[in-house]
């Protein structure tokens, strides 16, 4: 088997690999991160220093079938659909783009939908091949951090839901001695997140610099609101692959 510079072997990127396995969420995941899986759970102050090679062809097509087929379109006005035409000649050049350097996240479509009592909420919607992108880099960070968060954690999570949580929160109630319950909603937790702050927490595991590049371009990449863009110096939009 042909191998790359670094000593791995070459497998070609059009074809799915045989040796996967499943995630909580249902998706497969290749022996490479089934080996970052295994070090993240074996190592837990291990730092990752080499992520980006998951980052495969295989990978962005399983991402790409694992959005929203009929999610509104971002910026670039492509809907899933538009892209699935011609789809494997436009993910070879997303990953050639992604491996270069030469990948650009655009900004988000800022929409608002309304709230209970009355507010609205900002949600940004990324354009489809940030989508993909996204999707992709999430499962390879999924493959560290679900080793490293606990089993009463539900937040944002494959495979987990708020249902899960409230039935646990049920059993706890009825089988335990509790005294009281904490109900608590940070205000506009998304919008105030720290963009330094977050990226220190990331590199607590995460020490690949084109992995951390690419979160920071998603984080500066800003907001369109009615034909303006907006930079983004804190926050992160809400409804984005990588913030959900």
């Amino acid at each position: 088997m042909a191998e790359n510079e670094e000593g791995r072997p070459l497998i070609k990127e059009n074809t799915r690999l045989p040796n996967t396995y499943p995630t909580q969420s249902g998706a497969r995941v290749s022996q490479g991160l089934a080996g970052v899986r295994k070090a993240a759970k074996e190592h837990p102050e291990m730092k990752f220093t080499a992520l980006l090679h998951h980052l495969t062809v295989v990978l962005l097509r399983e991402s790409f079938y694992a959005l929203k087929r009929k999610a509104a379109p971002g910026v670039d006005g492509l809907t899933w659909q538009e892209y699935e035409t011609g789809l494997e000649d436009r993910l070879v050049d997303l990953h050639s783009r992604v491996h270069r350097g030469a990948y650009r996240a655009k900004p988000s479509r800022r929409v608002y939908i309304p709230k209970g009592d009355g507010r609205e909420r900002p949600l940004g919607i990324a354009a489809l091949e940030d989508k993909i992108v996204q999707q992709a880099v999430v499962t390879i960070l999924n493959t560290i951090y679900e080793e490293d968060f606990l089993g009463f954690s539900y937040g944002f999570r494959p495979g987990r839901s708020q249902h899960q949580a409230l039935d646990a929160l049920s059993y706890a109630l009825t089988v335990k001695h509790v005294n009281y319950v904490l109900d608590a909603d940070i205000r506009g937790f998304f919008d105030s997140i720290s963009h330094e702050w977050m990226l220190k927490f990331v590199q607590h595991r995460v020490a690949d610099r084109r992995i951390l590049r690419l979160i920071q371009k998603w984080l500066k990449a800003g907001v369109m609101e009615e034909g303006q863009w907006s930079e983004t110096e804190i926050g992160t939009p809400q409804g984005a692959v990588i913030t959900a």
